[in-house]
């Protein structure tokens, strides 16, 4: 099969679009053949070893390094904690973001996937849901940047609707990942939820999940992208260079979701009510913030922190689609050998919602 394997850490020169055999599901695993696999920043973030404790700028900058040398270890150096639990199984077949159709099932696997278009949940709970330790699919083994995909058949969602396949490839890490942070942080009807980055594929899918649970939500974006934000629903934008106190007040929301982070994270908890939560996954403009302490504990603030995708959420992003209370955001599609310009065009970030790469014919 035809598959895009990334040979190591560094630039574009480790993304080789070769041949390679076909996996074989063992025991209790299904083969899929891939019909649509997203683009995300993890796998360009991983192929970076951005995930190094030793890598203190935002994502830009190392993207952008990478983007303009097209080759060699451009962060993380050597260190073994470049990938998202370590040391990145190097090499590897990355993509996280997989519809695809079950052709092949292995022992003790459920016969009713046979034939089944479906997402996969690419975050598995390694030891069950009591446990946070996780198995990722592109991080932890081969994922769906190739044209068939071994998984735990138990990860296979089968999905009814009639979006395209590309459209579906848009949903599982970005949905997946927003819609853990809302459960988490327990976003009920009527409260009112700030969404920073909100054009990204993760804040864009929040802005959705958070007016599905019935939330008021204000969403930060740069005035370029401000219509297409304002076209996810009842919402309100602010510019994201305008000061967001001055906007809004200071104990004006209840939850933040803030994958954004950098020098505009102390004024997220000035935002927050007391007893607010704020909720992150991600740190596109710096892992490294200020914070003070006061307005953690003088507020009965909560932070928390998601990686991990709890129990409820992939059944629940599977109901939405079926039942149309999300839609797709698609931006463009391109070739599974056109990675290299597919993810260009994704660090430019001119985009509202996802990128997705098609494998070839068989």
């Amino acid at each position: 099969m035809k598959a895009v394997v990334t040979t190591g850490k560094g630039g574009f020169d480790k993304l080789s679009y070769q041949d390679v055999p076909v996996p074989r599901p063992g025991p209790g695993e299904a083969l899929l053949r891939v019909l649509a696999a997203g683009v995300n920043n993890t796998e360009i973030n991983t192929r970076l070893g951005w995930y190094s404790a030793e890598v203190s700028t935002a994502t830009s900058a190392v993207s952008d390094s990478a983007a303009r040398a097209d080759a060699g270890n451009v962060s993380g150096g050597d260190k073994e904690d470049g990938g998202w639990a370590g040391k990145t199984p190097f090499p590897l077949i990355q993509g996280t973001d997989c519809c695809g159709e079950v052709v092949e099932l292995g022992q003790g696997a459920d016969p009713a996937l046979l034939g089944r278009r479906a997402l996969i949940r690419a975050n598995m709970r390694r030891h069950g849901f009591d446990s946070l330790e996780c198995d990722w699919m592109a991080s932890d083994f081969d994922g769906a940047f190739a044209q068939f995909v071994k998984v735990p058949a138990s990860e296979v969602f089968p999905v009814d609707c009639d979006w395209s396949d590309a459209e579906l490839a848009t949903i599982p890490c970005a949905y997946a990942t927003a819609e853990t942070m809302l459960h988490r942080g327990g976003v009920a009807a009527g409260e009112h939820v700030l969404v920073i980055g909100a054009s990204g594929g993760v804040g864009s899918a929040a802005v959705q999940l958070a007016l599905a649970r019935g939330a008021v939500v204000t969403a930060v974006t740069s005035p370029d992208k401000r219509d297409r934000v304002a076209s996810l629903g009842d919402i309100r934008v602010i510019d994201r260079r305008h000061d967001l106190v001055a906007a809004l007040g200071e104990f004006s929301v209840d939850a933040v979701v803030d994958n954004v982070a950098g020098e505009g994270f102390p004024v997220m908890l000035k935002l927050l009510r007391r007893g607010g939560r704020l909720m992150s996954s991600g740190a596109i403009a710096g892992p490294v913030v200020d914070l003070d302490m006061r307005d953690l504990y003088l507020k009965d603030l909560q932070l928390i922190g998601t990686t991990a995708w709890d129990e409820p959420v992939f059944p629940r992003l599977i109901s939405l689609i079926e039942t149309g209370q999300i839609r797709p955001l698609l931006d463009r599609t391109f070739a599974l050998e056109d990675i290299v310009e597919a993810q260009r065009a994704f660090l430019e970030k001119t985009h509202v919602g996802n990128f997705v790469l098609i494998p070839p014919p068989l």
